[in-house]
């Protein structure tokens, strides 16, 4: 207190810097910090013996966590041997950071070689997409889900982003139509899949789509002019503007999981998963299912079904 300093940043400066019998003093302890700053230090994984040992983890797909603990399990008298996941980071990301070798990066579950942090912002797609219309402008009655025919899209993608199937959902319903897309997800590829699929609905039912910023939608006019359906885009990295779409898409990595090749699902099996999903009683709809209450709208357009949460 007298200090003015926190009790745990003196408690850390009596751990580093006293003496062998627990005595601090000054003068010694300025030395002892003035030597552990200096550089360049010697690195943990300059050791060959400790490089090899985290490189044959390495190569066995571990994850850097999963090395740390287990070098601390197999030498637990030998603090040489001991490293922190980080200091294996940056090894691999960083030249000239140890002894691993460098093609080491591709056993990790993301295969980078740089690292991107968490709060990195990833380059926005939404200047390579002309004349957009954001979803501040799509009609209020579109928010409380009152008024059907207001759907949200997205692309659900297969491995290495080589592949890829186009998700509607109808916001009032939770219906969901699904897009065939044998020859990619480009954005011709993307229009041509979806003027058919919307001109199978009735004009009532085709109010507005919401998309992300993704480029797969840049020919977002030609949707329109083609099917006379509104479409607007989300701002960026918001996600929660198509909460229902979201919601689909992970539902649907049920039947489409994310490391297999989307490509080879033919329009059949397609219909065949958007018919189970739509046949699950859902308690937002007074557990009825997405089918029954689109066929009431099919049938009684001027009726909305129930829908009591978003």
């Amino acid at each position: 207190m007298e200090l003015g300093r926190a009790p745990s940043t003196i408690s850390r400066e009596l751990a580093r810097n006293s003496s062998r019998n627990g005595d601090y003093r000054p003068y010694a302890a300025e030395k002892r910090c003035r030597v552990r700053a200096r550089r360049p230090k010697p690195r943990k994984l300059d050791r060959v013996e400790l490089a090899l040992q985290v490189e044959l983890r390495l190569v066995r797909n571990w994850s850097p966590e999963q090395i740390r603990d287990d070098l601390a399990r197999t030498f637990p008298h030998r603090p040489e041997m001991h490293v922190s996941h980080e200091t294996i980071y940056q090894s691999l990301f960083v030249q000239g950071r140890g002894h691993l070798r460098a093609d080491l990066h591709t056993h990790l579950r993301t295969g980078r070689a740089i690292r991107r942090h968490r709060g990195e912002p990833r380059r926005a797609s939404w200047s390579k997409i002309r004349d957009m219309i954001l979803i501040s402008e799509r009609p209020a009655e579109a928010d409380d889900r009152a008024v059907p025919g207001h759907w949200e899209g997205d692309l659900i993608v297969g491995i290495n982003a080589r592949s890829a199937i186009g998700t509607l959902v109808e916001r009032t319903t939770r219906y969901v139509m699904l897009l065939h897309l044998p020859d990619g997800h480009s954005a011709d590829a993307v229009r041509d899949a979806m003027i058919p699929t919307i001109q199978t609905l009735p004009e009532h039912l085709r109010r507005s789509l919401t998309w992300d910023q993704g480029t797969e939608l840049a020919r977002h006019k030609d949707i329109t002019l083609a099917t006379d359906l509104a479409i607007y885009f989300c701002d960026p990295h918001k996600p929660w503007q198509r909460g229902s779409n979201e919601n689909t898409n992970g539902l649907l990595r049920q039947y489409l999981p994310k490391s297999t090749d989307l490509s080879i699902h033919s329009p059949e099996r397609l219909l065949d998963v958007a018919a189970e999903l739509n046949s699950r009683p859902r308690k937002t709809l007074d557990y009825r299912t997405p089918a029954e209450a689109f066929e009431q709208l099919l049938s009684n357009p001027k009726q909305p079904p129930v829908a009591t949460t978003p």
